[in-house]
């Protein structure tokens, strides 16, 4: 990959998924738009939101977004002419010298992006499935626009290869980027900082998605709590099921179980830096693992399920443990194997610090960098009003039913 621009370039940058509700793609998006503005060039990101919720300054807001049930979880999407015309607005506006969707095969806002736009166009591929109903309705409708894609991006081997069996073509993997720095020099809180007697364990992640592996943790904690009585889990992440899921599983000691709620991202790298271990014990449908990342940087021993994804972020196992996926048993002799052994925790943390690099920003922007100058250099023009786009504008009219938000 050659050298990243140097010269300043218009970046417009399109997240399918509502800021309202903001999850891994969003803050994907947001950090990536903040990076490339340091580096001096100028960015405007479009996204689905409410005109009540506040936004960056760089960020239009595309109107609301209707919960849809989209791989495996719950997305705030939105589409529709009403969107399409909002869309149409900021791309004329913008005069970007490069486009950048971001999972533009969902039926969202980077879709109707890309029927409407023409030029350099990068798009970027987070999902990750074996199997995916979603992608193989997507397809017929951006099929024809795919080819006007001038680079692909995916975050990861595992997001590069459902690219390949679902949709054809190839893409570069860039992963995900961390703010390395902020997690490594956060402070521990008295609050959640763990000792001998009394360790503590992490888990965060959306409480109402089976996927992210809230009950195959709950199922591991009596486990070790027969081994170690004064073990305290802090589970941060929003949803209203988890506190009755934990008496349902664990009676008198969901107790051990600390709900946090939702955290900031200050809050976040202050719990990282002080809990003993992150357990991630999520049971498929991730690409990447952008928080086993954070946890690393914080300096947390990392405790995992053995998903490709997370064995690759994890350097085969180098830099954290791995279990069985979906195997609470497996779990808990893991967490009680890594509390008992100070040197394992020792290696894997030491090894992380130096895997983590690879992640940060500042090595994750050039590789963006670099894509973006390939794409500009084979466009003679700027991101414009593709001539053919009142063919998506029909393929609307025969699904308004997917709505607005409105």
């Amino acid at each position: 990959m050659s050298a990243p621009t140097t010269r300043p370039l218009r970046v417009g940058i399109v997240c399918p998924y509502s800021f309202d509700v903001p999850g891994g793609v969003q803050f994907h998006v947001r950090d990536l738009a903040e990076a490339l503005m340091s580096r001096g060039h100028t960015v405007s990101v479009l996204a689905p939101a409410d005109d009540e919720t506040p936004v960056p300054d760089y960020l239009t807001a595309a109107g609301r977004a209707v919960p849809v049930r989209y791989n495996g979880s719950v997305a705030r999407l939105t589409f529709g002419p009403v969107t399409a015309a909002r869309a149409r607005k900021w791309l004329a506006a913008g005069r970007f010298d490069v486009l950048h969707l971001h999972e533009p095969v969902t039926p969202s806002l980077s879709m109707l992006a890309l029927w409407i736009a023409d030029g350099p166009i990068v798009a970027t591929f987070h999902t990750s499935t074996v199997r995916s109903r979603s992608l193989q309705v997507a397809f017929p409708l951006v099929r024809q626009s795919l080819e006007k894609i001038s680079a692909r991006i995916a975050v990861s081997e595992d997001a590069r290869r459902t690219l390949v069996d679902h949709l054809g073509g190839d893409a570069v993997v860039i992963p995900n980027g961390v703010y390395v720095d902020a997690f490594s020099g956060a402070q521990p809180d008295d609050r959640w900082t763990g000792t001998p007697e009394r360790p503590t364990f992490a888990f965060l992640g959306r409480l109402d998605e089976p996927r992210k592996g809230l009950g195959v943790l709950l199922g591991a904690v009596g486990a070790v709590l027969d081994q170690v009585p004064g073990a305290r889990f802090l589970v941060a992440g929003r949803g209203e099921t988890g506190e009755e899921q934990a008496r349902e599983v664990l009676g008198e000691r969901a107790g051990a179980v600390e709900f946090l709620g939702g955290v900031s991202d200050e809050d976040k790298a202050r719990l990282l830096a002080s809990v003993d271990v992150y357990v991630a014990p999520q049971t498929g449908g991730e690409s990447f693992g952008i928080v086993l990342v954070e946890a690393m940087s914080a300096g947390a021993a990392v405790v995992a399920s053995d998903l490709g994804a997370f064995t690759r972020v994890l350097d085969q196992g180098e830099a954290g443990v791995l279990f069985r996926t979906g195997d609470s048993a497996d779990l808990a002799a893991t967490l009680l194997r890594v509390l008992a052994d100070p040197a394992l925790r020792e290696r894997v943390v030491e090894r992380a610090s130096a895997v983590v690099r690879r992640f940060d920003w500042s090595a994750v922007t050039d590789q963006v960098l670099a894509v973006y100058e390939m794409a500009v250099e084979g466009e003679h023009a700027p991101v414009g009003e593709d001539p053919s786009s009142l063919r998506g504008a029909r393929l609307l009219e025969l699904r308004r039913g997917w709505g607005d938000g409105r």
